[in-house]
Formats: C-alpha cells, sequence, structure tokens
C-alpha cells in the first residue's frame, strides 16, 4: 500500500481500536505536512510515487510548470470564500453599535461580540451578528434560577433594545425592526423581517459566574446552562498566532461542508472545533488540508463537542457516519492532489483540489480522452442537498 494511504488507513483503524487519537494527529502531520511536496522515499521517484497514488505522469503533458501554480489557485478561492472587506465592516460597525447602546445600561456590566465574526472565521454573506450583555446579578437576584427566570431574562433584554434601538423611539439608534426572544437569546432585525436575508443581531443575556464562565438562559426548558464561548474565541486567537492559514482554512473548510452529502446538514460549529483539533500548526495550505482530511476522518466518529466541556455535544443530531465517508473521501483525492503536485503535474493536482473544493476552486479543463475525445471526467464529486433546521446549541 502507498506510504501516505497506508497511513490515512491505519489512523482509521487505530482511532476506531482506541489508539490515542493525539498519536494518531502527531503520525498524521509528521508524514503528510512533507508531502506536498512529497520527497523521494526509499530511491523511489517521484513518478514511482504518484504512480501509486492513482496519478498518471502521462496524463498531462502540458502539467510541469502548470497553467497556474497551486497557491494562486489557492489565493484566487480564498477570496471567493471571504465576504468583502466592506461587509464585513458593516457588520461590525452594527454590532459595536449595539454594544455601545447596551454597555450604557446601568444594569449591564460587559458587552462584547461573540459567535464567527468575532473569530474571524465567518462566510459570506453575513447576515447575523452575535453578542453577549452580561448582567449585574445584584440587580436581577431572581436570574440564573429554575423557572421563568430565563424568560423574563430575556423579555428584559428585548424592552432595553427596543428602548436603545428601536425604529421608532430609540435613544441610541432605530436600526432594529423587531426584536424577538428565541431560546437563548433575542433576534433583532435590522432589515424586513419577511426577506429571508435579513441582517439580525442575536443578543444573549448571561450572568458571570464565579470561575469566569457564563450562564445562559435556556428559556424552552425553564433553566439556565453554563458556558464559555471566550475559550473558543481564544483557542482560534492561538491557532491563527501559531499558523497564519488556520482562519482561512476553517473558512475553506465551513464552505466545503455544504457539498458535502449527509442526513441534515453540518452546524459550521463542527467543522470549526474540528479543524482545532485535527489542523497542523505549520506547512502550507495543500498539507494542511490533507493533513485535516486524514485526521478528522480519524476522529469524527468520537464525536464533537464544546472544547470548554460545558455544553456537550454541538450537534446531537449530525450524520457522523456520512460526514466520516466524506472525509475519508477527501482525504484520499487531497492524498493523489499532493502527490500530482510532488511529481510536477500541477494542472492535475489543480483538478483534484477542485473536485473536493468544488467548482469554485479554479482548475484548467480536464484532458480529452484519447479515445472520445471528451473531458476525462473525476468520480467522487458529492452531490448539494437541501439543508435542514439545526438544534440550537450555546457554544459559539
Amino acid at each position: 500500500m502507498p506510504p501516505l494511504l497506508a497511513c490515512r488507513s491505519s489512523l482509521l483503524v487505530e482511532a476506531g481500536s482506541g489508539y490515542p487519537f493525539s498519536a494518531a494527529l502527531s503520525v498524521a502531520t509528521s508524514t503528510l505536512a512533507d508531502s506536498c511536496p512529497m520527497p523521494p522515499e526509499h530511491g523511489r521517484s517521484l513518478p514511482h510515487q504518484a504512480a501509486e497514488l492513482g496519478v498518471e505522469p502521462g496524463l498531462d503533458t502540458q502539467d510541469r510548470g502548470g497553467t497556474m501554480r497551486i497557491d494562486e489557485a489557492f489565493d484566487d478561492f480564498q477570496r471567493s470564500v471571504n465576504e468583502d472587506v466592506g461587509q464585513t465592516r458593516l457588520a461590525r460597525d452594527r454590532r459595536d453599535l449595539f454594544k455601545r447602546a447596551l454597555i450604557s445600561e446601568p444594569d449591564v456590566t460587559e458587552a462584547f461580540g461573540s459567535g464567527s465574526l468575532r473569530r474571524s472565521t465567518q462566510l459570506k454573506p453575513i447576515n447575523d451578528v452575535d453578542i453577549i450583555a452580561v448582567y449585574d446579578a445584584s440587580q436581577h437576584p431572581d436570574w440564573g434560577s429554575p423557572g421563568l427566570s430565563a424568560e423574563h431574562a430575556l423579555d428584559h433584554t428585548r424592552s432595553q433594545v427596543n428602548r436603545l434601538l428601536g425604529k421608532t423611539n430609540g435613544s441610541h439608534g432605530n436600526e432594529v425592526r423587531l426584536a424577538l426572544p428565541r431560546n437563548h437569546a433575542v433576534k433583532c432585525f435590522l432589515d424586513d423581517p419577511d426577506d429571508e436575508n435579513a441582517f439580525t443581531v442575536d443578543v444573549m443575556p448571561a450572568l458571570r459566574q464565579a470561575d469566569d464562565t457564563l450562564l445562559i438562559p435556556e428559556k424552552l426548558a425553564q433553566t439556565w446552562v453554563s458556558a464559555d464561548p471566550e475559550h473558543l474565541i481564544n483557542l482560534v486567537a492561538d491557532r491563527q498566532r501559531d499558523w497564519e492559514h488556520f482562519r482561512p482554512l476553517a473558512r475553506v473548510l465551513k464552505q466545503w461542508r455544504h457539498d458535502v452529502v449527509v442526513t441534515g446538514r453540518i452546524k459550521s460549529l463542527v467543522i470549526e472545533v474540528l479543524a482545532l483539533d485535527c489542523m497542523p500548526t505549520s506547512g502550507n495550505r495543500p498539507s494542511g488540508l490533507c493533513t485535516f482530511f486524514t485526521a478528522a476522518a480519524a476522529r469524527v466518529n468520537e464525536g464533537v463537542r464544546d472544547p470548554a466541556g460545558l455544553c456537550g455535544e454541538i450537534q446531537p443530531d449530525l450524520d457522523y457516519d456520512g460526514l466520516q465517508t466524506a472525509l475519508a473521501e477527501a482525504a484520499e483525492l487531497a492524498d493523489r492532489a499532493c502527490a500530482a503536485a510532488a511529481a510536477g503535474h500541477t494542472d492535475q493536482a489543480l483538478r483534484l483540489w477542485q473536485e473536493i473544493l468544488g467548482d469554485s476552486f479554479p482548475a484548467p479543463p480536464k484532458p480529452a480522452s484519447p479515445v472520445t475525445g471528451a473531458p476525462t471526467l473525476i468520480t467522487g464529486a458529492p452531490a448539494l442537498i437541501t439543508p435542514r433546521p439545526i438544534k440550537d446549541a450555546p457554544q459559539g
């Protein structure tokens, strides 16, 4: 079996048999981080290694040098994934307006951003932002206790938002057309609520606990639950400091999930937490994705849980088998892409990355078949499916 595929297969087996995942990830990182480009092993030529992974050295005579460098293709694709700078700035301005208004209230001790925009892992379009308003527990002594206090806290926050930012008589602005209490937060519509792409701001009331975590309302269960979104914010920031590609590739992987064939949908936070567990801390982008797909395929069936250890499983209804299959298929294609690049077949490597990441990834046309003259097909691309609603969870 080829070395890279042998490594990937062994990880899947070892993870399923109790092999420590941290050790498996270490093996994957040390093996795969060097595979793009992949040096000759044990005296074998690069074309020999490439052939073992299904790369045909003679397929594209124009490949050496390539029509586009792989790093340029990743740059172009990243731009298609990232939100426009102006739209990102607008979303942050709207978020900051809420923060300034809420912190002016005498019972609010903190107001800060949360969610993917705060972590800089957001996808486009940015249709919503998240804010946490921490209240003075001494001014709300009944909050935090089981019963109707969770609903009362959400109603209190809604009243404040309407008074501060309501369309008619807001004292700090007139941006909010409608404010609706949900399970954990108040959803504030800044656009027509009937518009499916309406921009919203979710304001979550919270109490600061002695251990610096938060206590947040859960209206449907008539209780309060502990959460630590700041822990996730700090983890992502630390990983970005370690490796400049972490946040950009987290966005790429969040985009990738949209085309994965599963029952239901894959919550973006699932992918972000998997990235924290399975992404390397060095290397280039192709090797990073290769490492991620291989390690995540071994890791995912262990469950994806709140990194702070407070909120449990991030998406209890996740189709783990479907996601694991997609990760394993992507790992195999990524192995082949890295082998193609190492053998100098840039165009073929780009086409393989396009198969993994979708048509928005730039790649030259497939070469014509010598028999039929039709483009050679690369099979196995996942189909887009219709999403369904995801159960609400407070981790992000």
